[in-house]
């Protein structure tokens, strides 16, 4: 697959549905089936067996890459909005 976004055409759900079925099932540990169940509670009606299972062949590795690129890497800094510190008993609040 090339640097070109995958097409939608043809396909009966919108794009958003497509992605966002692909997106939860790549993102977090969910098989096809609990993705059914949780667009089914948002009223898409879709088909583990078939619908979601093709869409995730067909586009997964689109959101795959996506998904790896956004992930924080080993040198990326982290900053720590607020800290509590215990003194001699007393608890302070400290800001950066």
């Amino acid at each position: 697959m090339g640097s070109t976004s995958p097409s939608y055409r043809g396909h009966r759900y919108p794009v958003e549905v497509i992605s966002h079925c692909g997106w939860l099932y790549f993102r977090f540990p969910f098989s096809f089936r609990e993705g059914e169940e949780l667009m089914l509670q948002r009223g898409v009606i879709v088909s583990y067996e078939t619908t979601i299972r093709r869409w995730c062949a067909k586009f997964g590795q689109a959101y795959a890459n996506g998904l790896r690129r956004r992930r924080p890497r080993p040198g990326d800094k982290w900053h720590l909005g607020e800290v509590f510190i215990k003194v001699n008993g007393e608890v302070n609040l400290t800001w950066p």
